[in-house]
């Protein structure tokens, strides 16, 4: 193993995590090379264990997901022995993260405030649904509810469905991302001034930041966001369209890939087309613009217009499947599918390198209490 693809190495982590936003946090870290302890409770420990049929050593794939690497302890954080444990536990931690039902930190006296100034190298990451300020700040939520209140479902499907969510948790992740990110900013200032720092974000906050562009478009020219399905509100065409074989995703970002396109399905006069010559032009007859080329697109297969519009240049893509999009070379060449070290199945590794090398998963997900004997005060 490349030891430049884990620079978190020596870094020690504290996970108070529940099903996912806190355990994909968690996650990252310990894929970067951080020592990731998981607190868990007793006699069931992590939600996720349980959700969804067993998949290995009686917990469900989710679990084994988002929690990979890590070690495992369990604390009754309700009792004065489990407190003294984490206090510990805590001491030694360069980060703790936590997505925990808001009031409860404050409940047990562990809050950012509180352990900040107990342990000020200590860099405290909380994540929220609805974030630590406002009305709804002692509310729960999950991932679809953050997107049906934040406006995101709202804007994705076509023109005529309901509003639709994602079907990624974007926001969960997102906000695992964001306190991880933070996290490594207030370490690298801890570097100079010697102290940690509280980190918050919230599923809702990373709803807005992904769906910015929609925002910013209505707080800045009223304009209501409309559906598009897989097409665009700045680009035509920029969508996809049957062939006779299958959908294909088109991407003329610009004048120069129209014109290719035109030439490749052999209407080079398109390109000189008043109605057709400039993107502002398109977008002005885009009803009319994309009839003649569903028309066209419709009379040969996705494959033989894929090897037309990539011989020119345009981009343009088949819409996979998932088992189809795995099986791809590309996909197979860049090494993000990982077999778990001492186990018969695979996870999806961190979508990113250092100095050529993708972080390596080091262990699977740990059992329950695996790891109690690190930390005896902590055996319940």
């Amino acid at each position: 193993m490349n030891s430049s693809s884990k620079p978190l190495t020596g870094i020690r982590v504290l996970e108070l995590g529940q099903v996912l936003a806190g355990p994909f946090a968690g996650a990252i870290f310990s894929d970067l090379g951080a020592e990731v302890t998981k607190l868990e409770r007793p006699g069931g420990g992590d939600d996720a264990r349980q959700m969804g049929p067993a998949f290995r050593h009686g917990d469900a794939l989710v679990f084994h997901i988002f929690n990979r690497g890590k070690k495992s302890v369990t604390i009754d954080m309700k009792t004065p022995a489990g407190l003294a444990a984490f206090e510990e536990l805590a001491a030694q931690a360069d980060v703790l993260v936590h997505n925990l039902r808001p009031g409860v930190v404050d409940a047990i006296g562990i809050s950012g405030k509180v352990l900040c100034e107990r342990y000020p190298r200590l860099v405290y990451c909380e994540i929220s649904a609805f974030g630590h300020l406002g009305p709804l700040s002692h509310l729960p939520g999950y991932e679809p509810l953050i997107q049906a209140y934040s406006g995101l479902s709202s804007t994705n499907g076509g023109p005529d469905d309901p509003p639709l969510r994602i079907g990624a948790s974007v926001c969960d992740q997102g906000s695992g991302m964001w306190a991880v990110i933070g996290a490594l900013a207030l370490l690298q200032q801890r570097q100079v001034s010697g102290r940690g720092g509280v980190v918050q974000t919230s599923l809702l906050e990373t709803a807005l930041s992904w769906n910015g562009q929609k925002n910013d478009a209505y707080l800045n020219q009223g304009e209501v966001p409309q559906r598009h399905a897989s097409g665009h509100p700045g680009f035509v065409p920029y969508q996809a369209f049957d062939t006779a074989t299958g959908p294909l995703l088109i991407c003329c970002g610009n004048d120069r890939l129209f014109a290719k396109l035109a030439s490749a399905v052999g209407r080079p006069e398109w390109a000189s087309d008043p109605r057709f010559s400039t993107n502002r032009a398109r977008l002005e007859h885009k009803e009319s613009l994309l009839a003649l080329l569903e028309d066209l697109l419709k009379q040969a297969s996705r494959e033989e217009w894929s090897r037309r519009f990539e011989a020119i240049g345009v981009p343009c893509s088949p819409i996979h499947t998932v088992p189809e999009a795995l099986t791809q070379d590309q996909v197979q060449k860049l090494g993000i599918l990982q077999a778990v070290p001492g186990e018969d199945f695979s996870l999806t590794g961190l979508p990113l390198s250092i100095n050529g090398v993708r972080p390596a998963l080091t262990a699977s997900a740990p059992r329950l209490g695996a790891d109690n004997p690190v930390a005896e005060k902590a055996i319940t």
